[in-house]
């Protein structure tokens, strides 16, 4: 997948950490998963003139208890096996190999763990009758690039991130749940950085790791219209800020407001914007859509929200559907004055854990607004779910096989 040439002590590190490897997984099944694309090295240029991707997989002997009942959650539990990849600022990239999930250590004095210096994303694999399925992974892959150059970080080339991601699934395939109750095998990549120095600055290696999930509904119990509080004390993001990278620190910093909400009897917050607290931005850590009579409303992209691979599709789906659609400000105020004037109002979030979540009431300290009815959000959840399943043909170019 990767570069193989690597400086002496960062040759030894890698030796020491697969000596330890396989002393914890007993005797090790070394095998090969042909992805049947070209090997890449960090510039995505083919390497040796192989003609198949192989990635290195030791099995672990010790396999990982698989859920029981019938409702999986969402990141409960983890796969056999992660997919990780070396990188140091002089030789590049290391070659990726699938090891057993729980024998990677992460260094405690590395940029990850004192500052921050991380990144991901969350997409997902979907099973049908014939196949495995990935939604936009290439989407996924040039977000997740944009994210590792904002944190001075190196990026990973999106062939690269693809097969990276279609070679874990293929080994871990047998955890992949049936979609219905909106199962999906859950995939996480992420890069951080893992050098071991307090120094503030830019960091010299890193690891990109790729972890699987079993899911189903993200929400708990029976899917429901969401209850958010508008959040007017804490922001999510600033204008030069980092609100349009998936970033932990993003995360982190929103937890305190969602516990506060929940306490309150909410689902989650509504982030407003960081100047007037009046505009939406996000809908937990959803895109947020709003529909004022017949047109379909979401924020602008200006840097302080994600670029929603799920918000993307959406926009796509409601143009070639003839909906009225605008990329702009929109806030309480307004939404407030289209309920007094009798609009009809529909709001909803996106996102890949997720996919549509209709929203039933926004509600602050004095004051909230309700959806009228839902009309488009279910359009949108069969439209996609249909392109998921491969009930509905792929017009996009959105499906790649695993």
């Amino acid at each position: 997948m990767l570069v193989r040439d690597v400086d002496p002590p960062r040759s030894r590190r890698y030796t020491e950490r697969m000596v330890d490897l396989s002393h914890g997984a007993g005797k090790a099944e070394v095998s090969r998963v042909s992805l049947g694309d070209t090997l890449l090295t960090a510039d995505g240029r083919s390497q040796g003139g192989e003609s198949v991707l192989g990635v290195a997989v030791t099995h672990t002997t010790t396999p990982r208890p698989r859920p029981t009942g019938t409702k999986l959650g969402f990141g409960r539990y983890l796969t056999d096996h992660v997919l990780v990849a070396e990188h140091d600022a002089a030789t590049g990239w290391q070659p990726a190999r699938i090891v057993p999930t729980g024998s990677t250590r992460a260094e405690i004095a590395s940029g990850a763990l004192q500052y921050g210096l991380s990144i991901f994303e969350g997409l997902k694999a979907f099973k049908t009758d014939r196949e495995l399925r990935l939604f936009r992974p290439d989407a996924h892959a040039k977000r997740f690039a944009v994210s590792a150059k904002r944190l001075c970080m190196p990026e990973v080339p999106v062939e690269t991130f693809i097969n990276a991601v279609r070679a874990l699934v293929r080994v871990d395939a047998d955890w992949c749940p049936a979609q219905t109750g909106g199962g999906a095998l859950y995939i996480r990549p992420t890069l951080y950085a893992d050098e071991s120095f307090l120094g503030v600055r830019p960091a010299q290696q890193h690891v990109f790791s790729v972890l699987l999930s079993p899911v189903d509904s993200y929400w708990d119990g029976e899917e429901h219209s969401l209850k958010l509080w508008a959040e007017r004390e804490f922001t999510r993001a600033a204008l030069g800020g980092v609100g349009s990278v998936k970033t932990g620190g993003n995360y982190a910093s929103s937890l305190l407001a969602a516990k506060r909400a929940k306490e309150r009897g909410f689902d989650q917050v509504l982030w407003l914007d960081a100047v007037k607290r009046d505009f939406l931005e996000e809908a937990g850590t959803m895109n947020v859509f709003v529909r004022i009579g017949d047109t379909v409303i979401t924020p602008p992209l200006e840097g302080t929200i994600l670029a929603g691979i799920t918000r993307d599709s959406c926009l796509t789906l409601l143009r070639e559907w003839g909906v009225p659609v605008e990329e702009r400000p929109v806030s309480l105020t307004e939404l407030g004055e289209a309920a007094k004037a009798g609009k009809a109002i529909e709001m909803w979030g996106t996102g890949t854990a997720a996919v549509i979540s209709p929203i039933g009431e926004v509600a602050w300290e004095n004051g909230s607004i309700k959806s009228t009815g839902f009309e488009v959000a279910p359009r949108l959840r069969k439209a996609i779910d249909g392109i998921h399943s491969g009930r509905d043909a792929d017009t996009h170019g959105w499906i790649v096989s695993v």
